[in-house]
């Protein structure tokens, strides 16, 4: 069922029925919510001139990526970008999506969501696992840095895009923060009382998303570039895409 081959020049974990792309993230403890050292970065890019809107609702929001906590996130595989129409038509041949003309675009799920579900043989990320992952070993805004991500970030299609190197973090993921991508776990504002072993909050209510840029772009100079943060997340309310996570497969 896995094949493991080089893509992009870094080690792949590929699913041979379905064809989609794994990378393999190791283990490890991260610092899970905004911090107050992003919180400070996201002030002195409006301080700069850098923020098209006011960003009051922002900083009154923090709180529900807060408090900063430690979480320990065992080894995982995770999809390397968003699921495609293409792949999805593995499992549903009939899918029709609404928001891309082309089979290599990411997938966005409305209606066919749970019928993905009950028939991938993937599960959902945690949140804890989905910001482990987007931010590839680094503690600022996104992977790239503390300054204000561009739109060059964004991909919606996953071709000649993936060929260059500065698509990927360091753990080998494209385009993370770039489509609303839905979590394991359902909506708690603040991580009060949230495990500090990646493990999903779960219960009754929509689930947590993350990312989105991608999903408003062309931007409209409303700040959509708060939704590549590797901290952002909201609520689940309409469409949304999915990047699946398996066990490691065991050693041969």
């Amino acid at each position: 069922m896995w094949t493991e081959e080089i893509v992009a020049d870094r080690p792949a974990w590929r699913h041979t029925p379905s064809g989609v792309v794994f990378r393999e993230v190791p283990g490890g403890t991260f610092r899970m919510g905004l911090s107050e050292n992003e919180l400070a970065a996201v002030r002195a890019i409006e301080r700069s001139g850098g923020a098209e809107d006011d960003l009051t609702s922002f900083f009154a929001g923090a709180a529900e990526a807060q408090p900063v906590r430690d979480v320990h996130v065992a080894p995982f595989l995770i999809a390397r970008h968003p699921l495609t129409v293409a792949q999805v038509r593995h499992w549903l041949p009939e899918y029709e999506d609404d928001y891309t003309d082309a089979e290599s675009g990411t997938a966005r799920l409305e209606d066919d969501l749970d019928d993905l579900l009950a028939e991938l043989p993937f599960r959902l990320p945690s949140e804890a696992e989905w910001e482990y992952a987007a931010r590839g070993g680094t503690t600022t805004l996104t992977f790239r840095g503390d300054g204000k991500p561009g739109e060059e970030q964004v991909l919606h299609d996953f071709r000649d895009e993936l060929r260059t190197a500065d698509a990927e973090n360091a753990f080998g993921l494209a385009a993370m923060g770039s489509a609303n991508e839905i979590c394991a776990d359902v909506w708690i504002p603040g991580f009060t009382g949230a495990p500090d072993d990646a493990r999903p909050r779960t219960g009754d209510g929509p689930r947590v998303v993350r990312g989105g840029a991608a999903d408003i772009h062309p931007w409209q100079g409303c700040d959509e570039w708060l939704l590549l943060l590797a901290a952002t997340r909201y609520e689940h309310h309409q469409f949304t895409a999915i990047r699946p996570v398996a066990p490691v497969p065991p050693q041969k």
